[in-house]
């Protein structure tokens, strides 16, 4: 029997986003699976994650040695304090056991107090202890960040195909192919190009062009080759925060041409990944505008305030405004306020209470304060059944739904990117009888509420995740980078950035 090691840690880091990732953050999963330590990794074979998909492809003759699975809301570093505890249990794991393989399932966008690549440090220390014969394969997100560390010290690596990321079970099998063609002793070979720009988050849904046509391409060419595109995460501000595409195969030569072909599609298509959101107040016009023509529910996404890209889920830019409007029939997933979810448990299902919604005290970014009423009170656990996480256990901590006029609003005492309509359910609002449903997220959301929504609406209220990149204060990017498709060059001569037109 082959003895393969196998572990999570996962973490996408803004970091311009004010919180940070501690021990704490990774036990509770904050949208993610709890934490899994030993053979309770195992039950995550249900789970829509990557190591689900590793765990149900194992070969018959793999003896899979769980150590640990976590993962983190998207924030700012993790501590040092969590990183080298997790990876501490990762490698003494691989020192003790001796495996003939590792399987780690990583996001590639980590950051910590210390690293600017934490993915890559990790993967490095594995290397160190298991040393150089000992295959070591790698899931990545769609979003991560591509290092030279990480591509020197694994002998390969696949990223999801799809955003919602839908795919990541499947990715997961697919790693457990690459380890298999790596334990039956094939030497694949790797080649990479980098793309100079950074694309938006909100432009790259493979829901839609042109993302989805340049996954349609790498599916054509792939053959026995095993390509990815890493579209970066442009709001991790280190050298090697810009997409990617790479791959594995038997055929060197084959393989750089058909890196080479898909890098430049992804280059003659730059002018198609341009921002298309509106500000709050054109958002909210628009919305009641397809809800007068019958489009009923519409989505509008919070995107600037995405928990799922470092945002902690308080803002009240959206909320202020559809308030104001008291558009019937409308509500909000979610606002991340424990004082608040408190206040209201101590008044009481049914009663009033004088509630302040304090914000993120980020520029452009009201408070609110007002009489609403606590229609529901739960321990706010709920099961998604939607294409992203299917099968996954959230728990955002005591949870309430108030009303104020027509709006309705869950209130957590975690933070969590909305993502599964059974967020909306749990408390109580069922959404495809909505005309307005506010979610915080970007771009995941779309993979369960798709199919019910009449329209489909980014809205641009202040948040701490701008959804332009040229708006970040940008100061370790590698020089020439455009910040957004056709966007100004990064350029740095003394250590502090400067946007530059190209």
């Amino acid at each position: 029997m082959k003895r393969i090691i196998i572990a999570g840690f996962l973490h996408e880091t803004n970091t311009f986003a004010r919180s940070v990732a501690d021990w704490a953050n990774f036990e509770n999963g904050e949208g993610f699976p709890r934490m899994h330590r030993g053979g309770e990794v195992l039950e995550l074979r249900k789970v829509n994650v990557p190591i689900g998909g590793f765990i149900s492809a194992a070969n018959d003759d793999w003896s899979l040695l769980p150590v640990i699975w976590c993962a983190a809301s998207p924030s700012g570093p993790v501590t040092n304090t969590a990183y080298e505890r997790i990876v501490r249990l990762i490698t003494d794991a691989c020192e003790e056991s001796r495996p003939d393989g590792v399987y780690l399932d990583l996001h590639g966008a980590m950051v910590t107090e210390k690293y600017n690549d934490g993915d890559g440090e990790l993967i490095r220390r594995v290397r160190a202890v298991v040393g150089p014969n000992i295959p070591i394969v790698v899931s990545l997100d769609l979003h991560a960040n591509i290092s030279d560390g990480m591509l020197n010290h694994a002998d390969a690596m696949v990223a999801y195909r799809t955003y919602p990321h839908i795919d990541m079970a499947e990715t997961g099998i697919a790693a457990a192919r690459l380890l298999g063609r790596c334990l039956a002793g094939e030497r694949l070979v790797m080649a990479r190009e980098r793309i100079d720009f950074l694309i938006p988050t909100i432009s790259g849904s493979t829901m839609s062009t042109p993302a989805r046509d340049i996954f349609s391409a790498l599916c054509a060419s792939e053959g026995e080759s095993v390509l990815s595109v890493a579209m970066a995460f442009p709001a991790t501000d280190v050298p090697d925060c810009q997409p990617c595409v790479f791959g594995y195969g038997s055929d060197e030569t084959l393989l750089k041409a058909r890196i080479h072909e898909l890098a430049e599609t992804i280059r003659n298509l730059e002018a198609d990944f341009a921002l298309r959101a509106l500000p709050t107040a054109e958002a909210l016009d628009a919305a009641e505008a397809a809800v007068a023509a019958g489009r009923a529910p519409v989505v509008i996404a919070d995107t600037q305030d995405n928990p799922g890209a470092g945002g902690d889920g308080n803002t009240n830019g959206l909320l202020a405004e559809l308030l104001l409007r008291d558009v019937p029939k409308s509500a909000v997933c979610s606002i991340f306020d424990p004082h608040v979810v408190a206040t209201a448990i101590e008044a009481g299902e049914n009663e009033t209470v004088t509630i302040k919604l304090k914000g993120s005290q980020i520029e452009g970014d009201p408070e609110i304060e007002g009489i609403f009423t606590v229609e529901r009170i739960t321990a706010g656990f709920v099961r998604f059944e939607g294409p992203m996480m299917n099968g996954n256990e959230l728990s955002v901590g005591p949870s309430v739904l108030l009303r104020k006029g027509n709006i309705r609003i869950i209130v957590n005492s975690h933070k969590a990117q909305t993502m599964d309509r059974n967020q909306f359910r749990a408390p109580g609002v069922e959404p495809e009888t909505q005309n307005i449903l506010v979610v915080k997220s970007s771009v995941h959301f779309r993979g369960d509420f798709e199919d019910i929504a009449g329209q489909v609406i980014v809205a641009l209220s202040p948040g701490p995740f701008p959804a332009d990149p040229a708006k970040l204060p940008w100061k370790n990017l590698k020089n020439g980078v455009r910040l957004g498709p056709k966007g100004p060059a990064f350029a740095s001569s003394t250590g502090a950035g400067r946007n530059q037109k190209p």
